[in-house]
């Protein structure tokens, strides 16, 4: 009778320990990344206190390279996804939705595989969902550590850039797909 309610006290306190206190749940993955609940809407920002992205590059999953000039002009969508994330796996068929209804508008979306030690597991999951769109495999996290400055180390995170190349947008967690399509027709409205 001692043996389950010790294992059960230990359980409890484990968990407590990961608890941040605002009922979200902390795990660590290598340290520095670390996956949250999902966020009810995300911050959108004004556009007089936006501030411009960093630049970036990288290897796409499958090769060839990519650079963020290539996002120029375009509202973009920076997602940084994992195939080891569960949030990830809902989220992502939803984002090709939104892409496949909004690419020949001016919007570009962008994957950021990250700390996904073999590529394979990041390709494997891009056929088996038939996503379309880009993603750099980025094991070490370069990206998600270029922006710092927002929370893109917890996964999933997803950063929406206006067409000035400027942060309008950031969700940690998972983005429902009405908040996505509410934040591209805002940017989308400001021409």
């Amino acid at each position: 009778m001692r043996r389950p309610l010790l294992a059960a006290s230990a359980a409890l306190a484990l968990l407590t320990g990961c608890a941040t206190g605002d009922g979200q749940v902390d795990v660590t993955n290598g340290g520095e990344f670390r996956f949250v609940a999902g966020t009810p809407a995300g911050e959108v920002i004004p556009a007089a206190e936006r501030a411009a992205a960093p630049e970036f590059g990288g290897t796409l999953l499958g090769g060839g390279d990519f650079s963020s000039t290539e996002l120029a002009g375009e509202i973009a969508v920076l997602n940084f996804w994992g195939s080891w994330c569960p949030p990830c796996r809902v989220e992502t068929p939803q984002f090709q939705e939104v892409y496949t209804d909004v690419r020949d508008e001016g919007v570009a979306f962008l994957g950021l595989n990250v700390k996904e030690a073999d590529e394979q597991f990041a390709k494997a999951f891009v056929t088996s969902e038939g996503i379309e769109f880009p993603s750099l495999h980025d094991p070490a996290g370069e990206v998600a550590l270029a922006f710092r400055d927002y929370p893109a180390t917890a996964i999933p995170s997803t950063i929406v850039l206006d067409r000035d190349g400027r942060v309008a947008a950031v969700y940690t967690g998972e983005v429902a797909q009405d908040d996505l399509r509410a934040v591209l027709d805002l940017l989308l409205g400001e021409g």
